[in-house]
């Protein structure tokens, strides 16, 4: 993350790093071992309602499941940063749904990920300082949303100081390179003459578990065009996760770019199927990417914008 410490920042590297919140709000982790989603030893004592709503969500892609158990999460372990950045990540989508997107319940949950960070500091330092990078993130992610990047500025250095400071703790922890390997790889794939290797690197080699990994590893060679490889990765990803909807989406857009057009179409049915699991936002989305494909396949007209915003409003 060290290359990119210049300030002040330009308009288009400001745009690519917030637009990266966006991917990190919905990938986070699946469960491991004692309540650790991260780690196969030297476990951190994260929370059994956390650890629960990790599992609904991002093994089995059913966000609806997961609220019920960060609602417990929230009253019983406020301590836990990961807790609050789950909660935001949720209140996110549930903006993008709306109308008129109110950022507020979602920017006051990224200020809790962060102050719950800055107390976890003094007894791990590592998760500590980490969570308190992400809360800054997520902050500056709402203040993109609502003012746009200038307004979200002034959060950058504070996001790049404390992640140095986790770093320093280990600098191969699964955890910390999950989450930064997921944002220098977004960042990597915006911005021109950068490169994403090192973030592939970082997260084949120490991000944990690894179907997030081959997750975000698809979705950076998605975007570099590189299909084949992309479809080599979201194939791992899905012997891990084969039910979770998001991953059957992932997996139906690299085909539309492999102009297998039948077969994803046939990914896009099944990531629907269990369209009750999802935020409406993500749902109507992918109902969006599904009707023009099919528009595409039949030479069509339906309205696929009307299509995606009843989905949106809640109108399944």
């Amino acid at each position: 993350m060290t290359t990119i410490h210049c300030f002040p920042l330009p308009k288009r590297r400001l745009t690519a790093f917030f637009s990266a919140a966006v991917v990190l709000l919905n990938f986070v982790a699946q469960p491991g071992w004692a309540g650790d989603p991260f780690r196969t030893r030297n476990s951190r004592p994260i929370g059994n309602n956390t650890e629960a709503a990790f599992t609904s969500i991002f093994k089995e892609g059913d966000y609806k499941t997961a609220k019920s158990y960060l609602a417990k999460a929230e009253s019983t372990e406020g301590n836990e940063p990961l807790a609050y950045a789950l909660l935001a990540s949720l209140a996110y989508l549930d903006a993008k749904a709306e109308s008129q997107p109110n950022f507020d319940r979602f920017k006051n949950y990224a200020s809790k990920t962060k102050n719950a960070g800055e107390k976890l500091t003094a007894t791990d330092p590592l998760r500590g300082n980490l969570y308190t990078a992400v809360g800054y993130f997520l902050e500056g992610a709402a203040d993109f949303e609502q003012e746009g990047p200038v307004g979200a500025a002034s959060k950058l250095q504070k996001v790049f100081q404390y992640l140095d400071e986790a770093k320093e703790s280990d600098p191969n922890d699964p955890e910390y390179n999950l989450i930064t390997g997921y944002m220098d790889l977004m960042l990597a794939v915006n911005l021109p003459f950068a490169d994403p290797a090192k973030a592939i690197e970082k997260l084949e080699k120490y991000g944990y578990p690894q179907y997030l990994s081959y997750r975000g590893i698809a979705v950076g060679k998605r975007d570099l065009k590189k299909y084949d490889e992309a479809m080599e990765y979201v194939n791992r990803a899905l012997e891990l996760t084969p039910n979770n909807p998001e991953i059957l989406y992932l997996t139906a857009q690299i085909l539309v770019r492999q102009e297998k057009n039948q077969e994803a179409l046939e990914y896009f049915n099944k990531a629907l199927a269990k369209q009750a699991q999802l935020p409406n936002y993500s749902a109507a989305q992918i109902t969006y990417e599904r009707c023009r494909l099919q528009n595409r396949i039949d030479n069509g007209t339906r309205d696929c914008r009307a299509e995606r915003n009843k989905v949106r409003a809640g109108s399944n």
